[in-house]
């Protein structure tokens, strides 16, 4: 996806806020570490796809329907701290290609071990 500077802007500015919000909502809870690792924004700057990592011994599920829960207080908490023009609705979803970097990263191990 070719992203635009406008584009890119507002994803880091939401990213940055929801981060600090994610702080505050898991930091005492059995949740693990949660954290984003990519926020897409559409053209239009009314949707923002949240890819998440869960970290630790957590539900990676309990974690997503909880964010899923909390979508529009996180969703307001955006617009408060932020003056964009448009409050993207926040889409939660698991973000896969951090496992399938962990299972290559451990496979590229594995055969350099067996080398030696």
């Amino acid at each position: 996806m070719n992203e635009s500077l406008r584009q890119k802007k507002v994803a880091r500015i939401v990213k940055e806020i929801l981060s600090a919000q994610l702080i505050t909502l898991f930091q005492d809870s059995e949740s693990g570490l949660v954290t984003i690792t990519r926020l897409e924004i559409s053209r239009d700057l009314k949707t923002a796809h949240v890819h998440i990592s869960v970290f630790g011994d957590a539900d990676e599920e309990a974690v997503l329907q909880r964010l899923q829960h909390l979508q529009g207080s996180l969703r307001k908490s955006v617009a408060s701290r932020s003056k964009l023009k448009y409050n993207p609705m926040l889409i939660f979803s698991l973000d896969t290609l951090v496992g399938h970097e962990s299972r290559i990263d451990q496979l590229l191990n594995d055969i350099s071990n067996n080398e030696h």
